[in-house]
C-alpha cells in the first residue's frame, strides 16, 4: 500500500517530511515528546494527551500492536503521533489490531520518518510548541497560517471526563471508593479492584454533597490534561471535600491539592512526558517513576504539606501528604502504565488510610 507524504510544521517554520500512517487528515495542536520505552498503546489512550502531538523518542513504535486489554480508556483523545520507524507487522500473540489500523479507526494521524531525536531537542528548547501534521505539497507559508489560526485547546477537562457516573465492583469489596474523572486511567481504576474496592466514576463537576452521599471510605482526584491553575472549579471541589474522607490526588489532582494548601506550582515548558528517577524520602529508595508533568512544585515549604518523592535530579517534589486531613499525591502514574512498578505500593498506602479510619 502506497501511503501518502506528509510533514509536520512547526509554529516557527521548521519542517519534517516523513510518511503518513493511520488517518489520512491534517491536525494543529500543541507537540510534546515522551521518553518511554515501551507503552504507546497506554500513551494513546491516556485521556491526559488529550489534543496533542506526541513524538515518540523510541525510535521503533507499533511493533507488538494493539490489544484489547491494555488501554487505559474507551476512546483516544490523543490528536497525533510523530515516530522514527512506525511498525505495521507486530510479533505479539495477544494483538488484535496493528498500531495503523487502530490509528485509521479513530482519525489519528502519524508521521513517520522523522528524526524525532532532533525534533525532541527542539521542543526542549521551545517548551511546548503548537504544530501542524499536513500534505507534503502544503506550502509552508499556508501551513503557518493554519497554525496561527488555530488556538491551543481549552477546557480539555471537560471534554475527556464522564459524563454520567459509572461503578465497577469487586467480589467481597472492603472498601468503597469514589473517583472524581478528570481523565482517569482505567489502570487506577484496576489497581483499587485489585485491592478489594468498588469504585463509583464520576465526572469531574459533580458537587461535593453528591459525592458524599455515596459514603465513600476514600475519594481519588484523578489525572487528566489540564494544569491545576485552569481548573478552580476543582480547586473549589478540593477545599469541600478535605477532611472529610482520605484523599488520593494523582497528576492534575495532587496538583489541585498543592494549590489549595498554598504550594506554588510552576510552568515547566516543555515538561518531563516519560519514564523518570525519583526518591522515596522515606526509605531513600529511587525509583522509576512515569512523568506527564508540564507544571511543577518546586517546593512545599511554608505549607502543611510533607513532601514524601521529589525527582532526581532535579528536586521537583512529586509527591507529598497532609496526614491530619489524611491526604496524598503524587504527580507520576503509581498505576505503572506504561512503564515499571515500582510505586504501586503507594495504593497500600491509601488503603491504609482507608482502613484507619474509625467507621472502617
Amino acid at each position: 500500500m502506497k501511503r501518502p507524504e506528509k510533514k509536520l510544521v512547526l509554529e516557527n517554520g521548521l519542517e519534517f517530511y516523513g510518511i503518513g500512517f493511520g488517518a489520512d487528515c491534517r491536525k494543529v495542536c500543541e507537540i510534546v515528546f515522551n521518553t518511554s520505552v515501551v507503552g504507546y498503546q497506554e500513551i494513546l489512550s491516556d485521556p491526559s494527551y488529550a489534543e496533542q502531538i506526541v513524538v515518540m523518542t523510541y525510535p521503533l513504535i507499533g511493533n507488538y500492536g494493539i490489544t484489547d486489554e491494555d488501554f487505559e480508556a474507551r476512546t483516544p483523545k490523543i490528536g497525533g503521533l510523530v515516530v522514527r520507524e512506525c511498525c505495521d507487522t507486530p510479533s505479539n500473540f495477544r494483538y488484535t489490531q496493528t498500531l495503523e489500523e487502530y490509528l485509521e479507526d479513530h482519525g489519528i494521524p502519524c508521521l513517520g520518518g522523522v528524526d524525532t531525536r532532533m525534533l525532541t531537542k527542539i521542543i526542549r528548547d521551545t517548551g511546548r510548541p503548537m504544530g501542524a501534521i499536513v500534505e507534503a505539497d502544503l506550502p509552508k507559508e499556508e501551513a503557518l497560517r493554519l497554525i496561527a489560526g488555530t488556538p491551543r485547546a481549552r477546557d480539555l477537562v471537560a471534554q475527556v471526563s464522564c459524563r454520567k457516573r459509572w461503578v465497577t465492583r469487586t467480589p467481597g469489596h472492603r472498601f468503597h471508593v469514589v473517583a472524581i474523572d478528570c481523565g482517569i486511567k482505567y489502570s487506577i481504576i484496576r489497581h483499587l479492584s485489585e485491592r478489594g474496592c468498588n469504585v463509583t466514576i464520576v465526572p469531574f463537576n459533580t458537587a461535593a454533597d453528591d459525592i458524599l452521599a455515596f459514603n465513600p471510605d476514600g475519594i481519588v482526584f484523578s489525572n487528566g490534561p489540564a494544569g491545576g491553575p485552569e481548573m478552580p472549579s476543582l480547586s473549589a471541589l478540593f477545599a469541600q471535600l478535605k477532611g472529610r474522607k482520605p484523599i488520593l490526588g494523582i497528576g492534575l489532582g495532587q496538583e489541585i491539592i498543592g494549590l489549595h494548601y498554598g504550594a506554588s506550582l510552576s510552568h515547566m515548558g516543555c515538561g518531563i512526558h516519560g519514564d523518570h528517577p525519583i526518591r522515596d524520602l522515606e526509605s531513600g529508595r529511587i525509583n522509576i517513576a512515569v512523568l506527564n508533568q508540564s507544571w511543577a512544585f518546586g517546593s512545599v515549604e511554608g505549607t502543611v504539606l510533607r513532601p514524601t518523592h521529589v525527582t532526581v535530579p532535579e528536586g521537583y517534589v512529586v509527591g507529598f501528604e497532609q496526614a491530619e486531613d489524611r491526604i496524598f499525591g503524587v504527580q507520576f502514574h503509581l498505576e505503572s502504565a506504561p512503564g515499571p512498578q515500582d510505586n504501586v505500593y503507594l495504593f497500600d498506602r491509601f488503603i491504609q488510610m482507608m482502613e484507619e479510619e474509625p467507621h472502617a
